[in-house]
């Protein structure tokens, strides 16, 4: 059985693009911090647009603004470390988001081999690899081949 849907497509404008993100800001989500070893320096940002998207093959997405000064170096890294952050560590998510310079002062971090960089009190942590990535407004959304990685901690938050 096929069905034909009449979709309306005509929107009308965002005029408040601050109410937008003040809606959109009420979906609960998680947070993440993604890390990779660049050019021998460590190299990371807080996100909180993080989803699985597969099982077989395992994908996450993430999105990360255009206007991010951070991700064309992280991107360069041959793998990333995406470490999910519990509720309590919301200092680390706040440190994260900070200046660049600053972002993993005194936090527990393992290295893997591919440049992967995860922090060791996350609840679980991934290794990445860029699969795909698509420009989409003011973000670029990006589909990432994963594979769970053990956390130092046990992923026991």
């Amino acid at each position: 059985m096929t069905a034909t849907l009449d979709h309306d497509t005509d929107l009308p404008a965002v005029t408040d693009p601050r109410a937008l993100r003040d809606a959109f800001g009420q979906f609960p989500s998680g947070v993440v911090a993604v890390a990779g070893r660049v050019d021998e320096s460590l190299v990371g940002i807080a996100a909180s647009s993080f989803t699985s998207v597969s099982l077989d093959p395992p994908l996450v997405s993430l999105c990360v603004a255009t206007s991010s000064s951070t991700w064309p170096r992280l991107r360069a890294a041959g793998q990333l470390g995406v470490s999910v952050l519990a509720e309590d560590q919301d200092a680390v998510c706040r440190q994260l988001a900070g200046p660049a310079e600053r972002r993993f002062d005194g936090l527990a971090l393992s290295a893997a081999p591919g440049g992967a960089v995860l922090l060791d009190d996350a609840v679980s942590t991934f290794t990445c690899t860029i699969h795909s990535e698509v420009e989409a407004g003011t973000t670029w959304s990006c589909c990432w081949s994963c594979t769970p990685t053990p956390t130092a901690g046990g992923g026991s938050r």
